[in-house]
């Protein structure tokens, strides 16, 4: 008996938490994902690392030992600062110095990257008016990006999502929910295909040091808004078409943003996603819930008793026992 009794408030205090405690272990989780990364990582790129080590320290030990008149001290000198200038952008490599990283065209590939917030970090600010400009650029740009692409996603949404989806349920009749996931499947093969796959294979025809993995990282850490920057293309040796490749690559970011938000904006109207976001959701009040009712009750009070009173004045005139003479004269007819 008491075995029962506890075992159903323990069911009871659950239920009455729900949210809670899938809200923790949402973040329990989150966080051991975050772990799992970290382990895979770790285990994978510092062998990795460990030999670049190596290497390099044997080839500078041998660089020092083939030029006597250089100290290690003036060598590491030189090197710091060929490393913060690659961390702007600039290479002192001969056959890198022909690329400008601030004409117009790679202006505009780094104001894209900046305001889709992807940021590649190849190409930086090297002066500070140019730092604060990129400030006061990105505050104003990036809410008006975010502003833009909410508003282009909503109404490409209404073509490619909903009315498709809406037409086969009415038109066919089969069942919208089965409908939306087939049409978000179908999207995003769709997508994969045309914004991964098809300029992973240019990219590793266009760009001379990347194999089509490569090309695809490329695609995925940029229209992901990852931006580690570690493939930028365009910035090869003689480079053929380099402007106008710099704004084929823009326009290319730019869609592949939009057709990655419609692709996961399809995905969070499935009604399975919905259903499962409520579960970490803080439920509402029933003050909260009984104030918005009380509002859209007050706004609409007026239409529904004007129809209420129609309604009444309608039922009356139906009646078929109703006598439709006035007070007064039945008051008359009584004193008569």
């Amino acid at each position: 008996m008491l075995q029962s009794l506890a075992g159903s408030s323990c069911v009871r205090l659950v239920e009455q938490h729900r949210s809670a405690w899938c809200f923790a272990l949402l973040v329990l989780g989150y966080l051991l994902y975050l772990v799992f990364g970290a382990v895979v990582f770790s285990s994978v790129e510092l062998p990795y690392e460990d030999l670049l080590r190596q290497e390099l320290g044997k080839l500078k030990q041998r660089f020092l030992e083939e030029h006597d008149c250089l100290t290690e001290q003036q060598l590491e000198q030189f090197l710091m600062r060929v490393l913060e200038a690659s961390n702007y952008g600039v290479s002192v490599l001969s056959n890198a110095s022909g690329n400008w990283n601030w004409d117009f065209t790679s202006s505009l590939f780094f104001a894209s990257t900046v305001l889709s917030t992807t940021g590649y970090g190849h190409t930086v600010p090297l002066s500070d008016g140019g730092k604060a400009f990129c400030i006061i650029y990105s505050v104003i740009g990036i809410p008006f990006t975010l502003l833009f692409l909410t508003a282009v996603v909503q109404r490409i949404i209404v073509y490619v999502t909903r009315r498709p989806v809406l037409y086969f349920h009415i038109r066919w009749g089969f069942s919208k929910q089965v409908v939306a996931i087939i049409h978000a499947m179908v999207l995003g093969f769709i997508t994969v295909s045309c914004f991964f796959l098809i300029p992973a294979a240019i990219f590793s025809v266009l760009e001379d040091d990347w194999n089509f993995l490569e090309s695809f990282y490329f695609c995925f850490i940029s229209l992901s808004t990852i931006g580690l920057g570690d493939y930028v293309p365009g910035e090869g040796y003689n480079q053929k078409f380099r402007e106008l490749y710099k704004i084929g690559i823009t326009c290319y970011l730019l869609m592949g943003l939009i057709a990655m938000l419609v692709v996961l904006e399809t995905f969070c109207e499935l009604h399975e996603l919905k259903k499962f976001r409520k579960l970490f959701y803080v439920k509402k009040d029933k003050e909260e819930d009984q104030v918005h009712i009380m509002e859209h009750d007050q706004l609409s009070f007026s239409s529904i008793s004007d129809q209420a009173a129609s309604m009444k004045d309608d039922q009356k005139a139906n009646e078929p026992f109703v006598n439709s003479q006035s007070p007064t004269s039945n008051d008359s007819s009584l004193n008569n």
